[in-house]
């Protein structure tokens, strides 16, 4: 996990979104990281020093002149000790203090001092976040090496609806995991990840499918571009959000996933092929739903394309991995496939063994390679195997 061990001040502001800030760092912490909390004194209108004490399990600091302590120059002390700083929600105000190189308490003060990256989630109302200063003070941030994560749209607290709201928990803790794991690994590379399972329609209401949640796929798409590469998912139906940093084109059947495959392919740099695909689809899709008449009704399929097999024959400077989900012999016809595929990498996985598979947020792989090796690799996170899959292929660029 990216955060485990990192150490993070959070920072409050005033404002009415100051009350999802308790949630954030309940997540971060789940997640592994160190948490202590900033709060101005306006923030503490709206949600209590207490309650972020009691979820950080850390003091919180909120004047510069009360005594605390674990720290002998308190604002000197988180400065040097964060990993990172996210202030969540950032006000108007707070943004155009920190633009203007005012330091007069201890939030200014302290992110004056830190050389940690700083993350600015802004959260105001509409009129108020589009006013020019307010994005003249942003931009200038932004020149500076702030990073700022862009406010959502919605209904606000003020009662009207637009640009404004407080990105939820999940998506400030995915920013925040996005900003702490980059890399250049894959800098300047074009890549190509598929997921999910694709779907062959029976008629307008019914269709084959697979039990693929995408899962294994879009933690690839989220490492790769942590990597620095240039992504774009392919992905069948799933209701996954977009991991940051990727582009993404959705598909429904194995053939549209091959034609989005193919635009793209020989351009890119990596192909990575976590998608489910339907080997075969019904010949004769009906235009109408097809009524239940019969005790038993007769499909007749027709082989959908070897995506994966195709670009393998088309392949010329390209990186290709593939994966194998089996239920026996899972090495020996993993080794088969590697080959007939003529791929670079194939993660092979029994999906029957328990902790592995579609519907758990756990796998256990093996990966192969073109000369006969393997790296068996035990039970983790299907985000833990993604960084794995992505080193690997990232280090089999740099080989070429």
């Amino acid at each position: 996990m990216i955060l485990k061990g990192k150490k993070i001040v959070l920072a409050v502001c005033g404002g009415i979104a100051a009350f999802k800030t308790a949630e954030t760092a309940s997540m971060l912490r789940k997640q592994g990281a160190e948490v202590k909390c900033i709060m101005t004194k306006n923030a503490t209108e709206f949600i209590t020093p207490l309650t972020m004490r009691e979820i950080t399990g850390n003091p919180v600091s909120v004047s510069m002149w009360t005594d605390v302590p674990n720290w002998n120059v308190e604002h000197i002390a988180l400065a040097t000790w964060a990993d990172v700083f996210v202030v969540a929600p950032a006000t108007a105000n707070i943004i155009g203090k920190i633009a203007g190189g005012i330091a007069d308490d201890m939030l200014s003060t302290t992110i004056m001092a830190t050389k940690a990256p700083v993350i600015l989630a802004p959260a105001m109302n509409s009129n108020m976040f589009l006013n020019p200063i307010v994005q003249d003070n942003l931009a200038k941030l932004r020149r500076f090496g702030y990073i700022i994560l862009e406010p959502a749209s919605g209904h606000l607290a003020c009662g009207t609806t637009g640009i404004g709201r407080l990105p939820e928990s999940a998506e400030i803790v995915s920013f925040v995991n996005f900003t702490l794991g980059k890399s250049d690994l894959l800098a300047g590379k074009k890549v190509i990840v598929t997921a999910g399972g694709t779907r062959e329609s029976i008629d307008p209401v019914r269709y084959i499918g697979n039990h693929s949640s995408g899962r294994m796929g879009y933690s690839i798409a989220a490492a790769a571009a942590m990597a620095g590469g240039d992504v774009t998912l392919v992905s069948a139906v799933t209701d996954l959000p977009t991991p940051l940093g990727v582009k993404r084109i959705d598909v429904g059947s194995t053939l549209e996933m091959k034609q989005a495959v193919d635009s793209l392919y020989d351009d890119c740099d990596l192909v990575i092929k976590a998608a489910a695909v339907a080997d075969y689809r019904v010949k004769q899709p009906a235009k109408e739903k097809i009524k239940k008449s019969e005790d038993t009704l007769t499909l007749q399929l027709e082989k959908n394309p070897d995506i994966l097999f195709g670009l393998g024959q088309r392949k010329t400077h390209q990186v290709l991995v593939g994966f194998a989900a089996e239920t026996t012999n899972v090495l020996e016809y993993g080794r088969g496939k590697l080959v007939k595929k003529n791929l670079d990498m194939l993660v092979a996985n029994d999906v029957s063994k328990e902790g592995a598979g579609f519907s758990v947020t756990t796998n256990i792989a093996t990966l192969l390679y073109p000369d006969g090796s393997s790296e068996p690799l035990s039970k983790m996170e299907k985000e833990e195997l993604a960084a794995i899959i992505v080193d690997r292929a990232g280090k089999l660029i740099k080989n070429r």
